[in-house]
């Protein structure tokens, strides 16, 4: 008999990935489960690349705020609320807990699951579960989806996280090319071009083309300024979420800010070196299949030595072995 169940998690687009591995135990322990999945649409293509995913529920939320009562958005939001009201689940889990997800919970019919008054970041939101759990706060993003979606469903975590995102990298060739994501939404946590252009000299010295990403124009700008007079280095054009995960499954590696884009290389199984200057790696640690290292601490960036090391180690093990799903590295201060 099939167990239907719906998955709220609407945001960030580092959030979705960190939700990915919560699908995959849900898959591998629930062999009967349709899994759908409400997400907003500018990152409904991180649900959309696990194979385990039925359906993706999209949810417009961010655009829709700005004109919630236009016609159109009343429009739109009256279909999402029929399509979720023609629908019975067995299991509605929400893995935000948040007020703004209750909403989008209220309006889908089944057992509603959620973190309870202690473990939500909003504890107003776990008033409207039927089935309350407890998951500490103080743990990785990747754990704590991981651990209530068992406590959900009755199965205890095994093994590493798996993402499910293998139909974007297998077969792939690596290219000489390292990934740079030196953008960030706010300017605290941007990283000295100093120090940048001490990282692009090493990568440049080890062979690897400069690769990089950036979205609206006064990132392309920043982005421009940072590699400007350099050969065998450009800024990608905005494109596109799986057009930007092809690129990254091609990288040798990938050095970025902490951002959702450089989760996601983490996630495809690409070496990756994450620089935190303005938030804490405790809980949103860099975990993939391959090397990572989570570099920095909140009010404490790493210095540019820091992350040259981790480059010469995240290239090292990947000429000596396979991709492999162990722990984080977590680095804090310089």
């Amino acid at each position: 008999m099939t167990t239907r169940i719906l998955i709220v998690r609407t945001s960030s687009l580092g959030d979705l990935v960190h939700m990915l591995p919560a699908i995959s135990d849900i898959a591998r322990h629930v062999p009967d489960a349709t899994i759908d999945w409400l997400a907003e649409e500018s990152f409904a293509d991180i649900p959309s690349w696990h194979p385990a995913v039925h359906e993706v529920i999209r949810v417009a939320h961010r655009r829709w705020r700005r004109h919630w009562w236009a016609a159109d958005t009343r429009r739109e939001r009256a279909a999402l609320r029929a399509t979720l009201g023609e629908r019975r689940y067995d299991v509605v889990l929400d893995m935000q807990a948040l007020m703004k997800s209750i909403w989008l919970v209220r309006q889908a019919r089944g057992v509603r699951h959620g973190l309870d008054w202690k473990s939500a970041r909003e504890p107003l939101a776990s008033l409207f579960y039927d089935v309350r759990h407890r998951v500490e706060f103080w743990q990785p993003a990747i754990t704590r989806q991981r651990t209530l979606a068992a406590a959900a469903f009755g199965y205890a975590i095994e093994g590493p996280p798996d993402f499910g995102l293998q139909t974007l990298t297998d077969g792939v060739e690596i290219e000489p090319a390292a990934l740079i994501m030196p953008s960030a939404s706010r300017d605290d946590k941007l990283w000295p071009d100093a120090d940048w252009q001490q990282v692009f000299d090493d990568l440049q010295g080890r062979g690897l083309g400069l690769r990089l990403l950036a979205g609206n124009e006064a990132e392309q700008a920043r982005a421009r300024a940072l590699i400007q007079g350099r050969s065998d280095a450009v800024v990608l054009p905005r494109m596109g979420l799986r057009q930007v995960a092809d690129q990254l499954a091609r990288a040798r590696i990938m050095v970025g800010l902490d951002s959702g884009l450089t989760h996601l290389s983490a996630g495809l199984g690409r070496p990756t070196i994450g620089i935190y200057k303005a938030s804490t790696p405790v809980r949103t640690p860099l975990q993939g299949p391959a090397y990572t290292a989570s570099l920095g601490e909140r009010g404490q960036a790493p210095d540019a030595g820091r992350v040259q090391a981790a480059i010469a180690e995240a290239l090292d093990e990947a000429r000596a072995d396979p991709p492999r799903a162990d722990a984080p590295v977590l680095v804090g201060g310089t």
